[in-house]
Protein backbone atom coordinates (compact mmCIF):
# COMPACT_ATOMS: atom_id res chain seq x y z
CA UNK A 1 0.00 0.00 0.00
CA UNK A 2 2.99 2.31 -0.38
CA UNK A 3 1.40 3.91 -3.45
CA UNK A 4 -2.08 4.36 -1.98
CA UNK A 5 -1.19 7.58 -0.17
CA UNK A 6 -0.17 9.22 -3.44
CA UNK A 7 -3.24 7.88 -5.23
CA UNK A 8 -5.53 9.03 -2.45
CA UNK A 9 -4.03 12.49 -2.59
CA UNK A 10 -4.46 12.54 -6.35
CA UNK A 11 -8.17 11.66 -6.29
CA UNK A 12 -8.75 14.26 -3.58
CA UNK A 13 -7.30 16.90 -5.89
CA UNK A 14 -8.85 15.44 -9.06
CA UNK A 15 -12.09 13.68 -8.06
CA UNK A 16 -13.31 13.44 -11.68
CA UNK A 17 -10.34 11.37 -12.83
CA UNK A 18 -11.96 7.95 -12.99
CA UNK A 19 -8.75 6.12 -13.85
CA UNK A 20 -7.21 7.34 -10.58
CA UNK A 21 -10.21 5.98 -8.67
CA UNK A 22 -9.80 2.65 -10.41
CA UNK A 23 -6.11 2.42 -9.56
CA UNK A 24 -6.75 3.36 -5.92
CA UNK A 25 -9.40 0.64 -5.79
CA UNK A 26 -6.86 -1.90 -7.05
CA UNK A 27 -4.49 -0.87 -4.25
CA UNK A 28 -7.20 -1.29 -1.60
CA UNK A 29 -8.27 -4.62 -3.09
CA UNK A 30 -4.69 -5.91 -3.01
CA UNK A 31 -4.46 -5.08 0.69
CA UNK A 32 -7.77 -6.78 1.52
CA UNK A 33 -9.75 -3.56 2.12
CA UNK A 34 -12.68 -4.63 -0.01
CA UNK A 35 -15.10 -1.99 1.29
CA UNK A 36 -12.82 0.86 0.31
CA UNK A 37 -12.02 -0.88 -2.98
CA UNK A 38 -15.73 -1.17 -3.85
CA UNK A 39 -16.27 2.52 -3.12
CA UNK A 40 -13.40 3.45 -5.45
CA UNK A 41 -14.71 1.17 -8.19
CA UNK A 42 -18.12 2.85 -7.98
CA UNK A 43 -16.42 6.23 -8.47
CA UNK A 44 -14.44 4.80 -11.39
CA UNK A 45 -17.69 3.93 -13.22
CA UNK A 46 -17.11 2.95 -16.84
CA UNK A 47 -13.34 2.67 -16.41
CA UNK A 48 -13.81 -0.16 -13.91
CA UNK A 49 -16.26 -1.93 -16.20
CA UNK A 50 -13.97 -1.49 -19.21
CA UNK A 51 -10.83 -2.81 -17.54
CA UNK A 52 -12.44 -5.61 -15.54
CA UNK A 53 -14.41 -6.90 -18.53
CA UNK A 54 -11.44 -6.80 -20.90
CA UNK A 55 -8.30 -8.86 -21.26
CA UNK A 56 -5.92 -5.98 -20.80
CA UNK A 57 -2.53 -7.17 -19.48
CA UNK A 58 -1.87 -6.25 -15.88
CA UNK A 59 1.31 -4.42 -16.81
CA UNK A 60 -0.75 -1.99 -18.90
CA UNK A 61 -2.85 -0.58 -16.10
CA UNK A 62 0.16 -0.82 -13.80
CA UNK A 63 1.83 1.46 -16.30
CA UNK A 64 -1.05 3.87 -15.87
CA UNK A 65 -0.46 3.86 -12.13
CA UNK A 66 3.24 4.46 -12.50
CA UNK A 67 2.62 7.49 -14.67
CA UNK A 68 -0.04 8.78 -12.33
CA UNK A 69 2.25 8.49 -9.31
CA UNK A 70 4.98 10.25 -11.19
CA UNK A 71 2.50 13.04 -11.87
CA UNK A 72 1.64 13.37 -8.22
CA UNK A 73 5.27 13.42 -7.10
CA UNK A 74 6.65 15.60 -9.90
CA UNK A 75 4.21 18.25 -11.12
CA UNK A 76 6.76 19.60 -13.54
CA UNK A 77 6.35 16.46 -15.69
CA UNK A 78 2.63 17.05 -16.07
CA UNK A 79 2.67 17.49 -19.85
CA UNK A 80 4.33 14.16 -20.50
CA UNK A 81 1.88 12.45 -18.16
CA UNK A 82 -1.09 13.90 -19.98
CA UNK A 83 0.27 12.86 -23.34
CA UNK A 84 0.83 9.27 -22.22
CA UNK A 85 -2.54 9.03 -20.57
CA UNK A 86 -4.28 10.57 -23.54
CA UNK A 87 -2.73 8.07 -25.91
CA UNK A 88 -3.65 5.26 -23.56
CA UNK A 89 -7.26 6.34 -23.74
CA UNK A 90 -7.33 5.33 -27.37
CA UNK A 91 -7.27 1.75 -26.15
CA UNK A 92 -10.93 2.24 -25.44
CA UNK A 93 -11.58 3.23 -29.02
CA UNK A 94 -10.05 0.17 -30.59
CA UNK A 95 -12.84 -2.24 -29.85
CA UNK A 96 -16.02 -0.38 -29.17
CA UNK A 97 -18.86 1.03 -31.13
CA UNK A 98 -21.16 3.54 -29.47
CA UNK A 99 -22.93 6.79 -30.60
CA UNK A 100 -21.26 9.42 -32.86
CA UNK A 101 -22.01 12.19 -35.35
CA UNK A 102 -21.56 12.38 -39.10
CA UNK A 103 -22.11 14.38 -42.23
CA UNK A 104 -23.80 12.91 -45.28
CA UNK A 105 -21.43 10.51 -47.02
CA UNK A 106 -18.60 12.41 -45.41
CA UNK A 107 -17.39 12.43 -41.83
CA UNK A 108 -18.94 13.82 -38.75
CA UNK A 109 -18.19 14.93 -35.23
CA UNK A 110 -19.26 15.49 -31.66
CA UNK A 111 -17.87 17.46 -28.72
CA UNK A 112 -16.08 15.78 -25.81
CA UNK A 113 -14.11 16.34 -22.70
CA UNK A 114 -10.46 15.41 -22.83
CA UNK A 115 -9.84 11.87 -21.70
CA UNK A 116 -7.78 11.05 -18.64
CA UNK A 117 -6.51 14.50 -17.86
CA UNK A 118 -6.52 16.49 -14.67
CA UNK A 119 -7.76 19.79 -16.01
CA UNK A 120 -10.63 21.42 -14.06
CA UNK A 121 -13.96 19.92 -15.05
CA UNK A 122 -12.42 17.15 -17.14
CA UNK A 123 -13.90 13.73 -16.61
CA UNK A 124 -12.69 10.33 -17.68
CA UNK A 125 -15.30 7.77 -18.51
CA UNK A 126 -14.45 5.66 -21.54
CA UNK A 127 -17.17 3.11 -20.64
CA UNK A 128 -15.63 0.53 -22.93
CA UNK A 129 -16.64 -3.13 -22.93
CA UNK A 130 -13.35 -4.46 -24.39
CA UNK A 131 -10.14 -2.49 -24.49
CA UNK A 132 -6.76 -3.45 -25.86
CA UNK A 133 -3.41 -1.66 -25.93
CA UNK A 134 -2.94 1.04 -28.55
CA UNK A 135 0.19 2.85 -29.61
CA UNK A 136 1.32 6.49 -29.62
CA UNK A 137 0.43 9.02 -32.34
CA UNK A 138 2.25 9.09 -35.61
CA UNK A 139 0.97 6.16 -37.67
CA UNK A 140 1.62 3.43 -35.12
CA UNK A 141 -0.34 0.16 -35.37
CA UNK A 142 -2.32 -1.54 -32.63
CA UNK A 143 -4.63 -4.53 -32.55
CA UNK A 144 -8.23 -3.84 -33.52
CA UNK A 145 -11.24 -5.43 -31.93
CA UNK A 146 -14.89 -5.56 -32.96
CA UNK A 147 -14.47 -2.98 -35.71
CA UNK A 148 -14.95 -5.73 -38.25
CA UNK A 149 -18.61 -6.22 -37.36
CA UNK A 150 -21.18 -5.90 -40.14
CA UNK A 151 -22.54 -2.60 -38.80
CA UNK A 152 -19.14 -0.88 -38.74
CA UNK A 153 -19.13 2.64 -40.20
CA UNK A 154 -16.46 3.25 -42.83
CA UNK A 155 -16.36 7.01 -42.35
CA UNK A 156 -14.51 9.23 -42.24
CA UNK A 157 -16.49 10.53 -39.27
CA UNK A 158 -15.66 13.94 -37.80
CA UNK A 159 -15.71 15.48 -34.37
CA UNK A 160 -14.59 18.93 -33.23
CA UNK A 161 -12.65 19.16 -29.98
CA UNK A 162 -10.83 21.81 -28.00
CA UNK A 163 -7.17 21.46 -28.92
CA UNK A 164 -4.04 23.01 -27.40
CA UNK A 165 -2.10 23.48 -30.62
CA UNK A 166 1.57 22.59 -30.39
CA UNK A 167 1.35 21.49 -26.78
CA UNK A 168 1.96 18.07 -25.30
CA UNK A 169 -1.49 17.70 -23.76
CA UNK A 170 -3.11 18.30 -27.15
CA UNK A 171 -3.00 14.58 -27.88
CA UNK A 172 -4.96 13.74 -24.74
CA UNK A 173 -7.64 16.29 -25.65
CA UNK A 174 -7.98 15.06 -29.22
CA UNK A 175 -8.12 11.41 -28.24
CA UNK A 176 -10.72 12.24 -25.63
CA UNK A 177 -12.75 13.67 -28.50
CA UNK A 178 -12.37 10.42 -30.44
CA UNK A 179 -13.62 8.42 -27.47
CA UNK A 180 -16.62 10.70 -27.08
CA UNK A 181 -17.33 10.35 -30.80
CA UNK A 182 -17.22 6.57 -30.52
CA UNK A 183 -19.56 6.79 -27.54
CA UNK A 184 -22.09 8.73 -29.62
CA UNK A 185 -22.35 6.51 -32.69
CA UNK A 186 -24.44 3.42 -33.16
CA UNK A 187 -21.64 1.30 -34.65
CA UNK A 188 -17.85 0.91 -34.63
CA UNK A 189 -16.09 3.65 -36.61
CA UNK A 190 -13.37 2.53 -39.00
CA UNK A 191 -12.16 6.07 -39.73
CA UNK A 192 -12.63 8.90 -37.22
CA UNK A 193 -11.19 12.41 -37.49
CA UNK A 194 -10.80 15.20 -34.91
CA UNK A 195 -10.97 18.88 -35.90
CA UNK A 196 -9.23 21.26 -33.53
CA UNK A 197 -10.99 24.22 -31.93
CA UNK A 198 -9.03 27.04 -30.32
CA UNK A 199 -10.13 28.34 -26.93
CA UNK A 200 -10.91 31.98 -26.17
CA UNK A 201 -11.88 32.58 -22.57
CA UNK A 202 -14.79 30.32 -21.67
CA UNK A 203 -15.52 29.37 -25.29
CA UNK A 204 -14.27 26.99 -27.97
CA UNK A 205 -14.24 28.62 -31.41
CA UNK A 206 -16.27 26.86 -34.08
CA UNK A 207 -15.02 28.14 -37.45
CA UNK A 208 -15.07 27.12 -41.09
CA UNK A 209 -11.31 26.57 -40.99
CA UNK A 210 -10.95 24.14 -38.09
CA UNK A 211 -7.90 22.01 -38.96
CA UNK A 212 -7.65 18.24 -38.89
CA UNK A 213 -5.52 17.35 -35.85
CA UNK A 214 -5.99 13.59 -35.32
CA UNK A 215 -7.18 10.60 -37.30
CA UNK A 216 -7.98 7.03 -36.32
CA UNK A 217 -8.16 4.25 -38.91
CA UNK A 218 -9.11 0.65 -38.19
CA UNK A 219 -8.53 -2.21 -40.65
CA UNK A 220 -10.63 -5.23 -39.63
CA UNK A 221 -9.04 -7.42 -42.31
CA UNK A 222 -5.53 -6.82 -41.03
CA UNK A 223 -6.60 -6.44 -37.40
CA UNK A 224 -4.78 -3.11 -36.97
CA UNK A 225 -5.58 0.40 -35.82
CA UNK A 226 -3.57 3.42 -37.00
CA UNK A 227 -3.38 6.65 -35.05
CA UNK A 228 -2.14 9.72 -36.93
CA UNK A 229 -1.40 13.14 -35.47
CA UNK A 230 -1.51 16.05 -37.93
CA UNK A 231 0.10 18.48 -35.47
CA UNK A 232 3.82 18.37 -36.28
CA UNK A 233 4.82 20.20 -33.09
CA UNK A 234 2.84 17.98 -30.76
CA UNK A 235 3.80 14.64 -32.31
CA UNK A 236 7.32 15.61 -33.45
CA UNK A 237 6.53 14.01 -36.79
CA UNK A 238 5.94 14.98 -40.41
CA UNK A 239 2.19 14.49 -40.92
CA UNK A 240 0.83 13.29 -44.27
CA UNK A 241 -1.22 15.51 -46.56
CA UNK A 242 -4.60 16.27 -44.94
CA UNK A 243 -6.12 18.23 -47.84
CA UNK A 244 -8.69 15.53 -48.65
CA UNK A 245 -9.87 15.30 -45.06
CA UNK A 246 -9.87 19.08 -44.77
CA UNK A 247 -12.10 19.44 -47.82
CA UNK A 248 -14.56 16.92 -46.41
CA UNK A 249 -14.52 18.71 -43.05
CA UNK A 250 -15.40 21.98 -44.74
CA UNK A 251 -18.56 20.35 -46.09
CA UNK A 252 -19.44 18.82 -42.73
CA UNK A 253 -19.26 22.13 -40.87
CA UNK A 254 -22.20 23.93 -42.61
CA UNK A 255 -24.15 20.67 -42.54
CA UNK A 256 -23.91 20.67 -38.75
CA UNK A 257 -24.88 24.32 -38.62
CA UNK A 258 -28.11 23.52 -40.49
CA UNK A 259 -28.87 20.72 -38.03
CA UNK A 260 -28.14 23.04 -35.11
CA UNK A 261 -30.47 25.75 -36.41
CA UNK A 262 -33.25 23.24 -37.11
CA UNK A 263 -32.98 21.59 -33.69
CA UNK A 264 -33.01 25.02 -32.04
CA UNK A 265 -36.14 26.04 -33.96
CA UNK A 266 -37.93 22.82 -32.97
CA UNK A 267 -37.15 23.33 -29.30
CA UNK A 268 -38.11 27.02 -29.33
CA UNK A 269 -41.37 26.15 -31.10
CA UNK A 270 -42.13 23.59 -28.39
CA UNK A 271 -41.38 26.16 -25.69
CA UNK A 272 -43.54 28.79 -27.38
CA UNK A 273 -46.55 26.70 -28.39
CA UNK A 274 -46.49 23.76 -26.00
CA UNK A 275 -46.38 21.25 -28.86
CA UNK A 276 -43.76 19.89 -31.22
CA UNK A 277 -43.94 20.94 -34.89
CA UNK A 278 -45.57 18.33 -37.11
CA UNK A 279 -43.71 19.38 -40.22
CA UNK A 280 -41.17 21.86 -41.52
CA UNK A 281 -44.02 24.12 -42.67
CA UNK A 282 -44.90 24.77 -39.02
CA UNK A 283 -41.52 26.45 -38.64
CA UNK A 284 -41.17 28.27 -41.96
CA UNK A 285 -44.49 30.08 -42.31
CA UNK A 286 -44.92 33.75 -43.21
CA UNK A 287 -44.64 36.38 -40.47
CA UNK A 288 -45.38 35.96 -37.56
CA UNK A 289 -45.03 32.17 -37.90
CA UNK A 290 -41.47 32.38 -39.19
CA UNK A 291 -39.72 30.46 -36.43
CA UNK A 292 -37.19 29.68 -39.14
CA UNK A 293 -36.23 32.28 -41.73
CA UNK A 294 -36.32 29.54 -44.36
CA UNK A 295 -35.10 26.00 -44.93
CA UNK A 296 -32.50 24.03 -46.86
CA UNK A 297 -32.10 20.45 -48.16
CA UNK A 298 -30.47 19.28 -44.92
CA UNK A 299 -33.50 20.40 -42.92
CA UNK A 300 -35.92 18.79 -45.38
CA UNK A 301 -34.08 15.48 -45.16
CA UNK A 302 -33.56 15.33 -41.41
CA UNK A 303 -36.73 16.92 -40.00
CA UNK A 304 -38.48 13.63 -39.13
CA UNK A 305 -35.64 11.75 -37.46
CA UNK A 306 -34.39 14.88 -35.71
CA UNK A 307 -37.88 15.46 -34.32
CA UNK A 308 -37.95 11.90 -33.03
CA UNK A 309 -34.56 12.36 -31.41
CA UNK A 310 -35.68 15.52 -29.60
CA UNK A 311 -38.96 13.95 -28.52
CA UNK A 312 -37.14 10.95 -27.11
CA UNK A 313 -34.72 13.23 -25.27
CA UNK A 314 -37.67 15.12 -23.80
CA UNK A 315 -39.32 11.89 -22.64
CA UNK A 316 -42.13 11.45 -25.16
CA UNK A 317 -43.94 13.18 -27.98
CA UNK A 318 -46.59 15.72 -27.09
CA UNK A 319 -50.26 14.87 -27.46
CA UNK A 320 -51.41 15.27 -31.02
CA UNK A 321 -47.88 15.01 -32.39
CA UNK A 322 -46.56 12.15 -34.50
CA UNK A 323 -45.37 9.25 -32.39
CA UNK A 324 -41.88 7.84 -32.63
CA UNK A 325 -43.27 4.96 -34.71
CA UNK A 326 -45.42 6.96 -37.13
CA UNK A 327 -44.68 7.27 -40.85
CA UNK A 328 -44.08 10.99 -40.38
CA UNK A 329 -41.02 10.22 -38.30
CA UNK A 330 -38.39 7.97 -39.84
CA UNK A 331 -36.71 5.24 -37.85
CA UNK A 332 -33.82 7.27 -36.47
CA UNK A 333 -31.01 9.52 -37.56
CA UNK A 334 -28.33 7.69 -39.47
CA UNK A 335 -24.85 8.09 -38.02
CA UNK A 336 -23.94 10.67 -40.66
CA UNK A 337 -27.06 12.68 -39.80
CA UNK A 338 -26.62 13.00 -36.06
CA UNK A 339 -26.23 16.58 -34.82
CA UNK A 340 -23.01 17.84 -33.28
CA UNK A 341 -24.50 20.70 -31.23
CA UNK A 342 -26.17 19.41 -28.08
CA UNK A 343 -27.72 22.68 -26.84
CA UNK A 344 -30.04 25.20 -28.56
CA UNK A 345 -28.42 28.24 -30.13
CA UNK A 346 -28.40 31.38 -27.97
CA UNK A 347 -27.32 34.98 -28.51
CA UNK A 348 -24.99 36.77 -26.12
CA UNK A 349 -24.26 40.52 -26.32
CA UNK A 350 -21.28 42.02 -24.49
CA UNK A 351 -21.62 45.75 -23.86
CA UNK A 352 -17.96 46.03 -22.89
CA UNK A 353 -16.48 44.54 -26.06
CA UNK A 354 -19.34 45.55 -28.40
CA UNK A 355 -19.60 41.96 -29.58
CA UNK A 356 -22.66 39.81 -30.32
CA UNK A 357 -22.14 36.06 -30.44
CA UNK A 358 -24.17 32.98 -31.35
CA UNK A 359 -23.30 30.10 -29.02
CA UNK A 360 -24.30 26.53 -28.25
CA UNK A 361 -23.13 25.74 -24.73
CA UNK A 362 -19.40 26.51 -24.71
CA UNK A 363 -19.13 26.50 -28.52
CA UNK A 364 -18.92 30.00 -30.02
CA UNK A 365 -20.36 29.68 -33.53
CA UNK A 366 -20.30 33.31 -34.69
CA UNK A 367 -19.27 36.67 -33.26
CA UNK A 368 -19.95 40.08 -34.78
CA UNK A 369 -19.15 43.71 -33.92
CA UNK A 370 -22.24 45.69 -32.90
CA UNK A 371 -23.31 49.21 -32.12
CA UNK A 372 -24.97 49.80 -28.75
CA UNK A 373 -26.39 52.55 -26.59
CA UNK A 374 -24.16 52.40 -23.53
CA UNK A 375 -26.28 52.52 -20.37
CA UNK A 376 -29.39 52.88 -22.54
CA UNK A 377 -28.96 49.29 -23.75
CA UNK A 378 -30.66 47.08 -21.14
CA UNK A 379 -28.92 44.16 -19.47
CA UNK A 380 -30.58 40.85 -18.66
CA UNK A 381 -32.29 37.96 -20.41
CA UNK A 382 -34.66 38.34 -23.34
CA UNK A 383 -36.00 36.25 -26.24
CA UNK A 384 -36.58 37.03 -29.90
CA UNK A 385 -40.33 37.60 -30.13
CA UNK A 386 -40.59 38.93 -33.72
CA UNK A 387 -38.39 38.38 -36.76
CA UNK A 388 -39.09 40.90 -39.52
CA UNK A 389 -37.62 41.51 -42.95
CA UNK A 390 -37.36 45.20 -43.93
CA UNK A 391 -38.91 46.55 -40.71
CA UNK A 392 -39.03 50.05 -42.27
CA UNK A 393 -40.65 48.72 -45.43
CA UNK A 394 -37.32 48.83 -47.29
CA UNK A 395 -33.86 47.38 -46.77
CA UNK A 396 -32.08 50.71 -46.38
CA UNK A 397 -34.19 52.25 -43.61
CA UNK A 398 -32.91 53.13 -40.15
CA UNK A 399 -33.47 49.51 -39.03
CA UNK A 400 -31.84 48.01 -42.11
CA UNK A 401 -32.98 44.84 -43.85
CA UNK A 402 -33.62 42.68 -40.77
CA UNK A 403 -35.07 43.22 -37.30
CA UNK A 404 -35.42 40.89 -34.30
CA UNK A 405 -37.45 42.29 -31.42
CA UNK A 406 -36.36 41.47 -27.87
CA UNK A 407 -39.33 40.11 -25.92
CA UNK A 408 -42.14 42.65 -25.45
CA UNK A 409 -39.87 45.69 -25.43
CA UNK A 410 -38.98 48.56 -27.73
CA UNK A 411 -35.49 47.15 -28.14
CA UNK A 412 -34.34 45.04 -31.06
CA UNK A 413 -31.35 43.63 -32.85
CA UNK A 414 -31.47 45.19 -36.30
CA UNK A 415 -29.50 46.53 -39.23
CA UNK A 416 -28.62 50.18 -39.63
CA UNK A 417 -28.23 52.90 -42.26
CA UNK A 418 -25.34 54.29 -40.18
CA UNK A 419 -22.61 51.63 -40.41
CA UNK A 420 -20.04 53.96 -38.84
CA UNK A 421 -21.89 53.58 -35.53
CA UNK A 422 -20.90 49.90 -35.27
CA UNK A 423 -18.55 49.47 -32.32
CA UNK A 424 -19.78 52.67 -30.66
CA UNK A 425 -22.46 53.68 -28.13
CA UNK A 426 -24.64 55.88 -30.35
CA UNK A 427 -28.02 54.09 -30.36
CA UNK A 428 -30.94 54.80 -28.04
CA UNK A 429 -30.59 51.27 -26.69
CA UNK A 430 -31.01 48.90 -29.63
CA UNK A 431 -28.28 46.62 -30.99
CA UNK A 432 -27.08 47.68 -34.44
CA UNK A 433 -25.39 45.31 -36.87
CA UNK A 434 -23.85 45.46 -40.32
CA UNK A 435 -26.00 44.31 -43.23
CA UNK A 436 -24.28 40.97 -43.93
CA UNK A 437 -24.03 40.22 -40.22
CA UNK A 438 -27.66 40.88 -39.34
CA UNK A 439 -28.88 38.91 -42.37
CA UNK A 440 -26.79 35.90 -41.35
CA UNK A 441 -27.94 36.18 -37.74
CA UNK A 442 -31.57 36.33 -38.93
CA UNK A 443 -31.09 32.91 -40.53
CA UNK A 444 -29.08 31.41 -37.64
CA UNK A 445 -31.35 32.47 -34.77
CA UNK A 446 -34.92 31.08 -34.74
CA UNK A 447 -37.79 32.97 -33.17
CA UNK A 448 -37.74 32.32 -29.43
CA UNK A 449 -33.92 32.33 -29.26
CA UNK A 450 -32.67 33.37 -25.83
CA UNK A 451 -30.71 36.66 -25.77
CA UNK A 452 -28.43 37.60 -22.85
CA UNK A 453 -26.98 41.11 -22.56
CA UNK A 454 -24.22 41.89 -20.07
CA UNK A 455 -20.69 43.19 -19.60
CA UNK A 456 -17.42 41.29 -19.83
CA UNK A 457 -19.05 38.02 -20.92
CA UNK A 458 -17.49 37.53 -24.38
CA UNK A 459 -13.99 37.60 -25.85
CA UNK A 460 -13.27 40.59 -28.07
CA UNK A 461 -13.14 38.92 -31.48
CA UNK A 462 -14.90 38.74 -34.81
CA UNK A 463 -15.56 35.27 -36.21
CA UNK A 464 -17.49 34.93 -39.46
CA UNK A 465 -17.03 32.33 -42.23
CA UNK A 466 -15.98 32.92 -45.82
CA UNK A 467 -19.38 31.64 -46.93
CA UNK A 468 -22.24 33.04 -44.86
CA UNK A 469 -24.95 30.74 -43.53
CA UNK A 470 -28.03 31.37 -45.65
CA UNK A 471 -31.39 29.62 -45.82
CA UNK A 472 -33.60 29.35 -48.90
CA UNK A 473 -37.32 28.70 -49.48
CA UNK A 474 -38.53 31.88 -47.77
CA UNK A 475 -42.10 32.91 -47.10
CA UNK A 476 -43.14 36.57 -46.80
CA UNK A 477 -41.57 37.80 -43.56
CA UNK A 478 -42.46 41.46 -43.86
CA UNK A 479 -45.06 43.02 -41.59
CA UNK A 480 -46.91 45.78 -43.45
CA UNK A 481 -49.47 46.07 -40.65
CA UNK A 482 -47.09 47.63 -38.14
CA UNK A 483 -44.77 50.60 -38.06
CA UNK A 484 -41.87 49.75 -35.79
CA UNK A 485 -40.65 52.35 -33.31
CA UNK A 486 -37.73 50.57 -31.71
CA UNK A 487 -35.31 52.73 -29.74
CA UNK A 488 -32.79 52.96 -32.52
Amino acid sequence: MGDSAYLKKFVENHPKNKMAWYLLGKEYEASGQTGKARYCYIQAGGVYEAFEASKIPEDLWMGYKADLLQETKQREKRSRFLRKLGIALLIALVVIGHPSAYAPSEKTAEPATAGLQDEPGAETDPAVPDAKPATPPGKAPAKAGSAGSADAVKGPVFTAQGYAFGKAKAGAEALGGLIDLQNRTGAPILNAVVLGMEREGDYLLWTDGMPVVYELEQNPDQGTTTIQSYDAEACRCTPPDASGLQAAAERWIPYQESLGVLASAMQRYKEGTGAWPTGLDDLTGPFPDNWLAGSDPVMVKTFGPLLKRLQNAAGSGAAGQPSANSDAVKDSLAPEEQPYFSEPFEIIVDKKTHVLAVVSGDKLIRSYPVGLGGDRTPEGSFAISDKVINPNGRDNGEFGSRGMQLSDTNYAIHGTNDPDSIGKDESLGCIRMGKKDVEELFDLAPKGTKVTIGKGILPDLESVPKERFKLGHREDQTNPHRVYHWLN
